[in-house]
């Protein structure tokens, strides 16, 4: 597979974004790279500095601080803060809390999608917000994901949790989270699918099923065909 193929993907929290990235990075042998991460580091280190979320300047500096670098893996290199894989606490709710008011502010989005395009320069898969509308406009493979509130919101909670959707003590914080992260990266960036995007309601469609629908996108987009890399 060429490694300039720039396949983006798109779509609200919990939509399985990741779960295909990560899939798809790994068969195409591209780089793998969550945008959500980053701004994701940048509300954690601000948390850190005691910078508010809602100080867009000061936001833009702790932003210009961190060091966003690819892995040297052959197989799949993977996205590293100040050298280091992603920590555990990106995922906890403080930061859940806080990284929408971080990406609203343009400063930050602007120095992230700097980032990030250089981060993609040379291809891979990318995820997140208006990755294909804005930081890829032209990548080859536009994919956007989306699925009903509830399943987004279970898968989240078995993200979260490692349990298997059902009633669980703790899983409506997960939730309301969830609700909250959407309502407000809405706001930043609307669910507008580019129009050249493969748009796919995940919500009945298992992982497998929406990995083969992607993967036929790609096979059908790109010169190289889908022999080099069956396994």
């Amino acid at each position: 597979m060429s490694s300039r193929l720039v396949v983006a993907i798109d779509g609200p929290a919990g939509s399985g974004k990741s779960t295909l990235a990560e899939r798809l990075a790994s068969r195409l042998r591209l780089p793998y790279v969550n945008t959500g991460t980053m701004y994701r580091a940048v509300a954690l280190e601000a948390r850190r500095r005691e910078v508010s979320a809602d100080d867009g300047q000061k936001l833009e500096a702790v932003a210009r601080s961190l060091r966003f670098d690819l892995s040297s893996s052959t197989s799949m290199p993977v996205l590293l803060v100040d050298g280091e894989p992603p920590r555990w606490d990106l995922s906890s709710q403080e930061v859940e809390g806080t990284v929408s008011r971080v990406s609203s502010h343009p400063e930050v989005r602007a120095v992230l999608r700097d980032a990030q395009r250089r981060l993609g320069s040379g291809g891979g898969v990318i995820e997140g917000r208006d990755i294909g509308s804005v930081v890829f406009p032209d990548a080859e493979v536009k994919v956007f994901l989306d699925a009903a509130p509830e399943v987004r919101a279970s898968r989240r909670i078995e993200e979260r949790t490692g349990v298997p959707p059902r009633r669980r003590e703790g899983e409506e914080p997960i939730a309301e989270a969830l609700a909250a992260r959407n309502a407000a990266d809405q706001r930043t960036t609307p669910f507008v699918p580019p129009e050249d995007a493969l748009v796919l309601d995940t919500s009945a469609m298992s992982a497998d099923e929406v990995f083969e629908a992607v993967l036929e996108l790609v096979r059908n987009r790109t010169d190289e065909g889908s022999e080099t890399n069956r396994p």
